[in-house]
């Protein structure tokens, strides 16, 4: 995945630099753990990552989006509270 992709990306979204930087390593941590494509069959590219977490509600800043993602597919799949960003920068 592309890092400086995924940061343009995410950059649509509420937030400062160092959240997009932290929402940016947890989601290489994602990828590197190999979870979606075990669990979901895809691998998480920028557009993929911006998709989904275009989903959140829309008050939400990247972090909070990030979150609500992992939340979800914890509830879904089991094992991803540990891709969630615990203190906001």
């Amino acid at each position: 995945m592309d890092r400086q992709r995924l940061r343009g990306a995410l950059g649509e979204f509420a937030g400062s630099d160092e959240a997009i930087a932290v929402v940016a390593r947890q989601a290489a941590d994602l990828l590197a753990s190999g979870r979606l494509k075990a669990d979901l069959g895809i691998e998480p590219t920028a557009e993929t990552i911006r998709r989904n977490l275009a989903d959140a509600p829309e008050d939400s800043d990247v972090i909070e989006r990030w979150n609500w993602w992992m939340g979800s597919l914890e509830l879904s799949h089991g094992g991803y509270l540990q891709f969630r960003v615990r203190t906001t920068p």
